[in-house]
């Protein structure tokens, strides 16, 4: 097993220990405070050594450890630490490599100095307050700046040790900021602006180091950015590189982390801090274009949207160690995050949520959320008519140019125009704009191709199994006979046997009227069903119920089963109400695209009876049960009311060992 010794004080030091963890591998870790010790979790392998460290000390350390590798992942301006470690190692002959951090340049209106003499001389013909975000083991030698004590608040590491560097210099305890990092570009303004401080005093401590934010607060706050240049740097790899390099020497499998983050409605305010610091961290950032344009210039960012493009990019940029992956809204609603998960296998994968514009557009609306039903209708067939009659409040993502006020056209049409329609647009943006009216004022508005919407029915009434027979559409067929039609009380119990889940595949042969197809199509909503009928005058029935009750995820397969079936998806479920005498061939048919599919069939005759029975028996069914329903109708008489029976209708329901209802 290899041994490495890693100085680790700093934010990519630590990172790489946390990559090495789990690894065939031990480490040592070396921080200058306990402090930073404190920043690593006790793992398996590793040891952790706190304090500063001579030179002597480190060749004593390497000679009795005999590391393999030492990487010097310091502060690119501890140039003496880095000496001390390089020249250690040269004298144990000990391996060195120095992980460097990489310089974000210098912003435009920035006052570049090569040291802090040059700095303290450049402040000393200046006026105004400065906020000095250098540490503090350097303030002794801003204390020669005239004013020192009235024009300087150091913003310092909430340490005894730093606090005490404050003290020595004459500091007040109202100019000291003892706070830990990373700060966002918004912690930085508030900063400034609540100080009144004109100048800001950095080093380049690069993208690790929160540079660029301090350089965009500087600029949001009209503050001068003093940027105190960086001493000579070894020679090294930068972090990616350094891990590469770790994986080919030790054989060690550092998978790249990938990070799915939800943006929220995708402006840098309404996003997370650990997205921010994800992003902030990340070797290379992918997402769409729109998104991309919230984020600094000069990262390596690449624009995709379908997940095998997103995938693809991971893999192709193997110089890459810290990827995020921008998501819209949150990660867990009607997100890329589930079709992305799955290709990710070869990663280390850490999902973090973001704001979901149904969050956003309640809390615009001043309402609550969790008895609203939520569907998306961006980019999926999926017609709402049916949710917004069974669903009192129904929440959407609507997605086109005309996509919000096509659905209030559709919900009017559909005798929903009083509904109560919010239309949220851009929300999270300066332009957002929220329009609230029934759907019949809506349908001829104009809104954003990607809107949000809230659709409040007072007189929602969920449908329960076995729907009044009058609901539907009936009539003769093209011989002159009645269509037939299964009736409300077997339906109930025919739905109660097939025990639907909300995405399963239904098969319903001998469809009829389409009475047991629209009742599965409003149960399974998440689901298919395909309804298969012969006779021409069902056909047109059915499509007639279709439309009326909205189903958009019910479709008409005309034909005989079994033969009509044999290019169907392999269904979940099936009901059998008319099969023209080829039941055995339907059953095996079933069996064979699922052998677990939960058949429930009905019979009439006593032949049908006989056949279901010996079907149940030759096919070796686990469940295997049979039901005869016998119902009677009241009808008047008069001043009376009578019972009239109903043909008995037997139930059959045939699964075998290890399907699920």
């Amino acid at each position: 097993m290899c041994k490495l010794c890693v100085f680790a004080g700093t934010t990519e030091g630590r990172a790489l220990v946390e990559l090495l963890a789990g690894q065939p591998v031990e480490v040592t870790a070396c921080v200058a405070t306990e402090y930073g010790e404190a920043l690593l979790e006790s793992r398996e392998g590793l040891t952790v050594a706190a304090g500063r460290l001579p030179e002597t000390e480190m060749e004593k350390l390497f000679l009795r450890e005999r590391f393999d590798l030492v990487v010097d992942a310091t502060h690119p301006y501890a140039a003496e630490v880095t000496e001390n470690i390089a020249a250690a190692c040269g004298a144990t002959g000990t391996e060195y490599l120095r992980l460097l951090r990489g310089a974000d340049g210098t912003p435009e209106g920035a006052v570049c100095v090569p040291d802090i003499r040059a700095a303290v001389d450049y402040l000393a013909g200046t006026e105004g307050y400065i906020l000095l975000t250098t540490g503090s083991k350097e303030l002794s030698q801003y204390a020669a700046l005239p004013g020192f004590r009235e024009r300087v608040y150091a913003r310092v590491l909430p340490m005894e040790a730093s606090l005490q560097a404050c003290r020595e210099v004459g500091l007040a305890p109202d100019h000291i900021i003892a706070m830990q990092g990373p700060f966002s570009r918004e912690m930085n303004t508030a900063t400034l602006r609540a100080l009144g401080a004109a100048y800001m005093v950095t080093k380049d401590t690069g993208r690790a180091g929160g540079f660029g934010e301090k350089a965009a607060a500087a600029r949001e706050a009209g503050a001068t950015l003093v940027v105190v240049g960086r001493p000579a740097q070894r020679d090294g790899l930068n972090f990616s590189g350094a891990v590469n390099l770790l994986a080919q020497r030790f054989g060690l499998r550092l998978r790249p982390h990938v990070v799915l983050a939800g943006i929220g409605p995708g402006r840098l305010e309404s996003m997370t801090g650990e997205v921010r610091r994800a992003v902030h961290e990340a070797d290379c950032i992918i997402g769409a274009r729109r998104m991309l344009e919230s984020f600094p210039e000069g990262r390596r960012t690449y624009t995709a949207i379908a997940p095998e493009d997103i995938a693809g990019c991971i893999r192709e940029n193997r110089d890459c160690r810290r990827f995020v992956v921008l998501l819209s809204g949150d990660t867990g609603f009607f997100s890329g995050a589930k079709r992305l998960l799955p290709l990710l296998q070869d990663c280390e994968v850490e999902v973090l949520p973001g704001l979901s514009s149904l969050q956003v557009l309640c809390a615009r609306l001043g309402t609550s959320y969790e008895d609203v039903f939520s569907v998306s209708l961006h980019g999926r067939d999926r017609d709402i008519v049916p949710d917004v009659w069974q669903n009192r409040r129904v929440f959407a993502l609507v997605g086109g140019a005309d996509g919000a006020a096509k659905l209030c056209r559709t919900l009017a049409e559909a005798g929903l125009g009083g509904v109560r329609v919010s239309v949220g647009e851009r929300l999270g943006y300066p332009e957002e704009r929220v329009t609230v009216g029934s759907a019949r004022e809506l349908a001829g508005g104009t809104f954003d191709p990607l809107s949000t919407v809230l659709i409040e029915n007072g007189e929602a009434r969920p449908f329960s199994p076995g729907l009044p027979d009058e609901w539907f559409q009936r009539g003769r067929g093209q011989d002159g006979g009645v269509v037939p039609m299964t009736k409300s009380e077997v339906r109930a119990c025919a739905m109660a046997k097939l025990a639907l889940p909300r995405d399963a595949v239904c098969w319903d042969i001998g469809a009829g009227t389409g009475s047991v197809s629209i009742e599965m199509a409003l149960q399974a909503r998440e689901g298919r069903v395909f309804a298969v009928e012969k006779k021409e005058g069902a056909l047109s029935l059915l499509e007639e119920n279709r439309k009326k009750f909205h189903v958009s995820n019910l479709e008409i397969v005309p034909g005989s089963a079994p033969g009509a079936c044999r290019e169907l998806p392999p269904p979940t479920h099936a009901f059998l109400g008319g099969s023209s005498g080829n039941l055995r061939e339907i059953v095996a048919l079933l069996l064979e695209k699922n052998p677990q599919v939960r058949i429930v069939a009905s019979g009439v005759t006593l032949e049908t009876v006989g056949e279901l029975t010996r079907i149940g028996k030759d096919f070796s069914f686990a469940t295997f049960d049979a039901v005869c329903i016998s119902a009677s109708r009241s009808r008047n008489a008069g001043v009376f009311h009578l019972m009239c029976a109903q043909n008995p209708v037997y139930l059959f329901t045939f699964q075998r060992q290890g399907g699920a209802p």
